[in-house]
Parts: structure tokens; sequence; C-alpha cells
């Protein structure tokens, strides 16, 4: 009898040890995720992750010695319920249990699923058992299928990432061509001075322009002569040969337009 009661302080001792490990780790993985986050990086995550699973095996290898007795068979019960607080109580469950009382009994001392848990985890069973082999198996292949593909396509987009990140980025404009249309914008170079035949220099545009004034002007003259009365006629006639007499001057035939028209509506 006291040879059990050894082993099991032992097995117990043991197993209190590997779930202070286990709550220290993550306790310390809960720390960096919630307020080192904006340092944590990939690679410490999977570490953390490894550690917490090296620390199950361990648990559940402790669980399955040989030596370790059964605690299933084992019972316990609540000697003393006291609705008040006690301090030794609290320090063995660092706070979390302040009272054990009538409350708190039935959810520590449980050792059965919540009735509604269990009646969800009798359907399930039930569901389970319902379907055939041959279907379960047709399942599993399905899901193994898409969870393949899915891989096959996660590490497609690694791949192709990878060489988009080593290969250099095309070049899609010639730079010289950009040099040249800079140069010919800023500076004209390699821009010729060729015009239309048709164009001339400031001076001849000038003469031009101040042609066609003249032909316009003699061209309104002739109409409103043709439509004053003959009278006029001589007048305005000895005007022009008197301009065109003097040497040096160019006929103005604006000026003889201009003292048409104020004289024309004059006239009855």
């Amino acid at each position: 009898m006291q040879r059990e009661e050894k082993q099991l302080e032992a097995s117990l001792d043991a197993l209190l040890s590997q779930v202070a490990d286990l709550k220290n780790s993550l306790g310390s993985f809960i720390y960096k995720l919630e307020n080192e986050y904006d340092r944590l990086t990939w690679p410490s995550v999977l570490d953390s992750f490894a550690l917490l699973s090296g620390q199950l095996n361990t648990l559940n290898k402790v669980l399955k010695h040989e030596k370790t007795p059964l605690f299933r068979n084992q019972v316990i019960i609540p000697l003393v319920l006291s609705p008040d607080r006690d301090e030794d109580l609290m320090r063995q469950t660092e706070g979390r249990v302040p009272v054990f009382s009538h409350e708190v009994v039935p959810d520590h001392l449980r050792t059965k699923p919540d009735p509604e848990v269990e009646e969800q985890e009798k359907q399930l069973t039930t569901d389970a058992a319902r379907i055939g082999a041959d279907a379960a198996q047709k399942q599993i292949q399905s899901l193994n299928k898409m969870c393949s593909n899915l891989l096959e396509k996660i590490s497609k987009e690694e791949r192709e990432s990878e060489s988009g990140g080593l290969r250099p980025n095309k070049q899609t404009f010639n730079p010289a061509d950009t040099n040249a249309l800079v140069a010919a914008v800023a500076f004209g170079k390699g821009l010729s001075n060729w015009r239309p035949s048709g164009s001339s220099g400031p001076g001849q545009a000038g003469q031009s322009g101040a042609g066609t004034i003249l032909a316009g002007a003699s061209g309104l003259q002739q109409v409103q002569m043709a439509g004053a009365p003959s009278q006029q006629q001589p007048m305005l006639s000895g005007v022009q040969m008197a301009q065109a007499g003097q040497p040096g001057k160019m006929p103005s035939g604006i000026k003889t337009n201009i003292k048409s028209a104020s004289m024309h509506p004059y006239q009855r």
C-alpha cells in the first residue's frame, strides 16, 4: 500500500512539473503575441509552437508510462467545503480559486464534460458510424486531393515569387530614344530648319498682309461706289489720282475707303 502511494506521489510530482513547464511556455508565448506582435517574426512563432509540441509529447509520455498509475481510477472527495477565503488554496492555485465552496467544486472536480457537450459528442459519434467504409474512404481521398492541390498552388506561388525577386525587371523603354527626345525638347537638337514652300519671313508676311488689307479695302470701295450716286465718282477718282501722283507714297485705298464711308450717309 505504501509503495503504491509513493508511486502515485512521484507520478503526480512529475506530472505537475511537466504541466508547470507547459504553462510557463504558454504564458510566455501569449505575452509575445499580446505585447511584442510588432517585432514578432514567423521563425520565432514556429520555435514557440515547436517547444509547446515537444512539451505536450513529453506530458503524454509521462501519462503513458508503465510506472504511472491510472489516474482515472483515483477518486477525489472534498472533505471540507467553505465559503470563506482560503489563503493556502489561493497560493496553490496562483490566485485562481479563492474559495472551495459548493459553486466551484462541480466545475473543478468534474470527471465528465457538460451534458450538452456530451450529447453533441454522442451525436457526432452516431453520424460517423452511419457512414460506410467505402464512403468514408472516398471522402478521405477527396480531402487529401484537395489538400494536395492547395499545397501545389502554394508551392507554385512561392517559387514564382522567389524567381520574380531574383530575375531583374524587364526594361520597357529605350534610353537612347529618351535622351534624344529630351535633347530635342530642351535644346532643339536634331530639329531641321525646313519650312513649307508657302511660308515666308516676317517682312514678307507683313507685306502680304498689307496687300490683302488694301485689296479688301479696294473691293469695299468699289462696292460702296457702285451703290452711291454718280456725282461722287469724279471726286473719288480725283483723290486717288492725286495720291498716286505724289512721289514716294503708295496710293492708300484705306483712306479713300474711310472718306467714302463717312460721306455716303449724308448724301441726299
